[in-house]
């Protein structure tokens, strides 16, 4: 007889255990619920060096890439000819720099998160009458560009062999306005699409 009411017990509690689970908003269910897989994350690192820019040959240096809403460095090259001068290859680094910053990111970048905002068929030369000499005039004028463009230019500029190496770049667009001295700071960096890089005119220098 007492087994008997156990069992019973047993079974009355099933119904029981259901209500309670109802009235606090869960569907009791006697298959497994499937959510999905877990949304992936943003990683901004890659496991290793693409094939692509260890066999390429030339110049080692660093571009910006956006990853998240911050810049990342990328390890790049640029090709330089052997003995050309300082001022030819000062002009030669900083295309090759425009020319990295507009290419598309690789497979691995992207599955990485690496973009960039950056457009192609942006040249640069050299400074105009008047300008210093460390000026690159960009045939897109700087003020029209986006600010994570104008950001990526500028801390790729700033770091490299094509600048002064004091942590800003002179630049200046295809037109007669004068340049400005840009500078790539730590929140520009963090927030290249809120924080443009900070700049004055190089005439009060």
């Amino acid at each position: 007889m007492t087994v008997r009411l156990a069992a019973v017990s047993r079974l009355l509690a099933v119904p029981a255990l259901a209500v309670s689970l109802a009235g606090c908003g869960i569907r009791a269910t006697e298959v497994p619920t499937n959510f999905g897989p877990a949304p992936s994350r943003v990683q901004c690192s890659l496991a290793e060096p693409d094939v692509s820019t260890r066999a390429a040959r030339g110049l080692p240096v660093q571009v910006f890439l956006l990853c998240g809403s911050s810049l990342v460095t990328v390890d790049r090259t640029v090709r330089v000819p052997d003995g050309a001068a300082d001022s030819e290859r000062r002009m030669l680094v900083a295309q090759g720099l425009l020319d990295q910053l507009a290419e598309t990111p690789s497979p691995a970048e992207k599955e990485a998160g690496y973009s960039t905002d950056v457009r192609g068929g942006i040249t640069v030369g050299g400074p105009l009458k008047g300008d210093p000499e460390e000026t690159l005039r960009l045939s897109t004028a700087p003020d029209s560009l986006t600010s994570y463009a104008l950001a990526q230019i500028v801390c790729t500029f700033s770091d490299s062999a094509a600048a002064e190496g004091d942590g800003s770049v002179v630049l200046g667009g295809p037109g007669p306005e004068s340049p400005r001295r840009y500078a790539c700071t730590d929140e520009v960096r963090a927030r290249p699409g809120s924080t443009e890089p900070p700049s004055k005119d190089v005439a009060g220098e």
